[in-house]
């Protein structure tokens, strides 16, 4: 049973509980399992059974998928607040088709996806928020797919500074080792690295410690053309 009040008011407001009555709410807490994972600890495995999904209290996680020639390709970065795993729910996988590991010390709550299922079939709310859930995912993968298939490198750094652009602030935190935005632009880490030298050499961005700022957003916006 949960009680931890953090973790009650993360989960009440997440978009897959806050339409849930108090008692089906308190029913899924009660089967609900807080994680607590180190840096670099590895929370589930590629090829393993599919039977729960997870909400981030705190922390960071990446999600990683082995591919056929045995690179390890970031399939997502995962914040406090967000969830992973629920869309299995309903795509008849029995196996996880990613690993889910730590990047920082982190703390999660495990729900049983059957249980959850189940609470679908009597609140129609709730299949309501799970379907805007999947379509936020459905359009990051498809802003993701639109990069990738750029065949210049140059373009898909250029792409991927432009949309995490904070608005009014010209700046990109870096939440992540550059390697693994290397890694999900589908680039070797040194020519990611190189590319942000050119951008730079050029008078378009300035590294800061864990960020970049765009200093010409019309020439960056030039690169992606």
């Amino acid at each position: 049973m949960l009680t931890d009040t953090e973790i009650l008011t993360t989960l009440r407001h997440h978009p897959l509980f806050e339409g849930l009555a108090e008692g089906p709410f308190q029913e899924v807490c009660r089967l609900a399992i807080q994680r607590r994972l180190d840096a670099g600890e590895c929370l589930l495995h590629q090829g393993e059974p599919a039977e729960r999904f997870y909400v981030l209290v705190q922390g960071q996680m990446k999600l990683t998928r082995v591919l056929m020639e045995g690179q390890e390709k970031l399939v997502e970065i995962i914040q406090p607040g967000q969830s992973f795993g629920e869309t299995l729910m309903f795509s008849g996988q029995e196996c996880n088709p990613f690993s889910a590991s730590a990047l920082k010390t982190s703390s999660l709550v495990s729900l049983d996806s059957l249980h959850y299922r189940r609470l679908l079939e009597a609140q129609p709310q709730l299949c309501l928020n799970l379907l805007g859930r999947f379509s936020q995912r459905m359009q990051q993968f498809l802003d993701e797919i639109d990069t990738l298939a750029m065949a210049n490198a140059s373009q898909r750094v250029a792409r991927y500074l432009n949309q995490e652009l904070q608005d009014g602030a010209n700046l990109v935190q870096l939440h992540v080792p550059k390697r693994l935005i290397a890694s999900q632009l589908g680039i070797q880490p040194e020519t990611f690295s190189r590319i942000l030298h050119r951008l730079m050499d050029a008078g378009i961005i300035a590294m800061e410690r864990r960020s970049i700022r765009v200093l010409d957003t019309p020439a960056l916006t030039g690169f992606i053309q």
